[in-house]
């Protein structure tokens, strides 16, 4: 019971390696009163051969063969074969070889001559340790697994939590009410026509639906004034990139792009935008997609002090400041999401409209 135990339900099957055709004979005799099926391997390659075809879970072999000796087919059991067992059978005079084979990975091994009962010992105890190393080893996996659950789970809260707050920041203005799911969602219909990678996007699409979390440290006077902003107005609102780069940096270390989204979406591709002045390619390609988005759903949405742009001339000046506000190839790929439905053409008089009502 102890045996069947130990191989935790593999078959009772051993690979004998020895160049002694008589030691061989004895092993498997004694292997095969013990209920293993036995092949047998006259040297080191050839035990190679026999395991690229067949799997066992326990091989007892010889020191001292021609061309690969026992360490050295040890060594490779143990790189490609690592579930296999290796019993290694020595003369007395070979024990500190032996214990160098336990240091490389043996789980055991025997001296000759040996007794039935000293190889019976042996194996069992072999396989004993084979099945803890398993076991330790599905535990691991498991243990893994179960922290990788919590971790998306903890992480699903922390986006739920990030989301709700930038929903709660849209609630303070009723204009413009959804306007980070829209860019998100525009955001995401550029950079699939773009054929952006399946990593980016995640990211992309996190950044974008986060990306105005930083107008929550602007004043609600100036948020929500009923006309044009004055200068240092304007200068105070486009202060909520950086707010919301300097809220999220310490949550979002493991995504960048997400939070460049946040910091960069106001440059400008000719150099004049804030809060960094970059240009052209060194402005992050997420946040130069979430520009396009995020002025496309500005025009066409309602403000206090004016109705938004129809959709057609929303997207003429995007088109009109391509490559100065905005990199021309996101704007093309804009115009070929919009042409292919990919972005859906909504009721945009509801989005025109001065005034929004949100129904309860």
């Amino acid at each position: 019971m102890r045996l069947l135990h130990a191989l935790g339900g593999d078959a009772r099957r051993c690979l004998i390696v020895d160049d002694e055709p008589a030691m061989r004979t004895v092993l498997r005799r004694l292997m095969a009163a013990e209920g293993f099926a036995c092949a047998e391997a006259s040297s080191g390659a050839e035990a190679v051969a026999i395991l690229e075809r067949e799997s066992f879970p326990l091989v007892l072999s010889d020191f001292h063969m021609p061309e690969l000796n026992g360490a050295e087919l040890l060594a490779i059991i143990r790189q490609r074969w690592p579930r296999t067992a290796v019993l290694m059978v020595t003369a007395v005079s070979d024990v500190n070889l032996a214990v160098r084979c336990l240091e490389g990975g043996a789980l055991d091994y025997l001296t000759k001559p040996f007794t039935t009962e000293e190889v019976r010992a042996r194996v069992l105890q072999a396989l004993e340790k084979r099945r803890l190393l398993l076991d330790n080893e599905a535990y691991r996996t498991t243990l893994e697994e179960r922290v990788a659950q919590q971790s998306h789970k903890y992480e699903e809260l922390f986006v739920a939590a990030l989301q709700s707050l930038a929903d709660a920041l849209e609630v303070k203005d009723s204009y413009t009410w959804g306007h980070s799911t829209r860019v998100s969602r525009y955001a995401m219909a550029i950079a699939r026509e773009l054929r952006l990678d399946p990593e980016l996007l995640d990211q992309l699409e996190f950044g974008s639906r986060l990306h105005d979390i930083g107008k929550i440290g602007v004043r609600e006077s100036v948020l929500n004034k009923s006309g044009p902003l004055t200068e240092a107005e304007y200068a105070h609102v486009m202060e909520h990139p950086v707010i919301g780069w300097r809220l999220l940096a310490p949550l979002m270390r493991d995504m960048p792009v997400a939070l460049a989204v946040v910091r960069s979406h106001h440059e400008r591709f000719d150099g004049h935008g804030t809060p960094d002045g970059l240009s052209g390619a060194d402005i992050p390609l997420a946040a130069r997609i979430t520009a396009v988005a995020d002025s496309f759903d500005a025009m066409t949405s309602g403000r206090p002090y004016r109705d938004g742009m129809a959709v057609e001339d929303a997207v003429a000046e995007l088109k009109r400041c391509a490559g100065t506000q905005f990199d021309p190839q996101c704007v093309h790929a804009f115009e070929q999401a919009l042409a292919s439905s990919a972005i859906p053409r909504l009721d945009w008089r509801v989005q025109r409209k001065v005034t929004l009502q949100i129904v309860a």
